[in-house]
């Protein structure tokens, strides 16, 4: 009738699914119980190398390079030599320890024979003083010499051999690997002219563990904390690497909006490249109570999303779509979609999918 009011709208109500007699045997049903679960936090995040293990390999002289031992990709040992640089410098370093040497030898001769006289008479205390002297400064004068030659890096042996004096003085100096590591970075090429100090030569890293550089929104930054545990995957392998969290920042991002985050991730097969992008799934020390069901019991639709069956009367089942969470023991949490107590479908789930796709 005209001016008549509207008839209410009545709630859908969910399609049953029956199960024959003879076949609900095959099916298990269970009732859902509430559990406490780690709260857990998904990022996303880049690889990166781990900068405290990780360094520059820089020549202390100037020249050209006369010969480069590795590539890169190529694992070293601290100490190894990585190239030969040709350097007058070198030179003039060993050419001073050895006049330095010279005068040390001759100044320590002339003490000896200066204390012979002065027991016999002939000289005086003062010139003794004067020539004991000279010997502290030649000493002095080798020790200086001494430390630039360590400075350019020169080994034991090659200042063994400048101590020889009249043998040919080498004018090659290695850079040496001051970690070791894999060379990630080559910036150089053969005959290259380098400046002491400032030419970079290498990148060496440590690649056994990588840093992963993540973003929190602020909604889960109060539960982050440094030492968390983190699990890791990068889609393309699939494979899991563990990591703690090492750093939470003391800034947010104006652009993402976004805390930064450092995982600190072990990786001892060097799988983990620079700027590969993972997924992380962030372990907490809080906790929650949330209903939790078999992960037999959690289906996809054909929209992929997750549903359950839930029993509404004996033989007869009502699909549900229901939100999912972490897994644990056989189990996964669902935040929402069911209740404590209600009772659903795990083993012959997937009879029941079937059945109600062919009907």
């Amino acid at each position: 009738m005209a001016g008549s009011a509207p008839e209410e709208a009545k709630p859908v109500e969910p399609a049953l699914f029956s199960v024959p007699q003879d076949q609900l045997g095959r099916l298990q049903v269970v009732p859902v119980r509430k559990r406490t679960w780690t709260v857990t936090i998904q990022t996303t995040g880049t690889v990166d190398w781990d900068a405290d293990h990780t360094t520059q390999a820089i020549t202390q002289v100037n020249g050209p390079i006369s010969r480069i031992l590795v590539d890169l990709g190529s694992p070293v040992k601290a100490g190894d030599p990585l190239l030969f640089v040709a350097s007058p410098d070198v030179a003039n370093a060993i050419s001073a320890y050895r006049k330095a040497r010279n005068r040390e030898t001759l100044t320590k001769r002339i003490v000896d024979r200066m204390k012979e006289l002065l027991d016999h008479g002939s000289v005086a205390l003062k010139d003794v003083e004067s020539s004991e002297a000279d010997y502290n400064d030649a000493m002095t004068d080798v020790q200086n010499s001494l430390q630039a030659l360590t400075i350019f890096g020169i080994d034991k042996a090659e200042i063994d051999r400048a101590d020889k004096q009249g043998t040919a003085i080498g004018t090659e100096l290695a850079v040496r690997a001051p970690i070791g590591g894999t060379v990630v970075q080559k910036l150089v090429s053969p005959g290259q002219l380098i400046q002491a100090g400032s030419t970079v030569c290498f990148m060496l890293s440590d690649v056994s563990t990588a840093w992963v550089q993540g973003h929190i929104f602020d909604r889960d930054l109060p539960d982050v904390q440094v030492g968390a545990a983190v699990e890791e995957t990068n889609p393309a392998s699939g494979r899991l690497f563990h990591g703690t969290v090492g750093y939470v920042g003391a800034f947010v991002d104006p652009a993402t909006r976004t805390t930064p985050i450092r995982i600190v991730t072990r990786n001892p097969e060097g799988l983990l490249k620079k700027d590969m992008f993972v997924e992380a799934v962030i372990h907490t020390s809080g906790s929650k109570s949330l209903p939790a069901v078999p992960v037999s019991a959690v289906l996809r639709d054909d929209k992929n999303e997750p549903i359950v069956y839930v029993q509404a009367q004996p033989g007869k089942f009502a699909q549900r779509s229901v939100t999912i969470g972490a897994q644990q023991d056989g189990m996964i949490a669902i935040p929402s979609g069911l209740r404590e107590g209600e009772n659903v479908l795990a083993d012959g789930s997937l009879f029941l999918q079937f059945a109600n796709s062919i009907q």
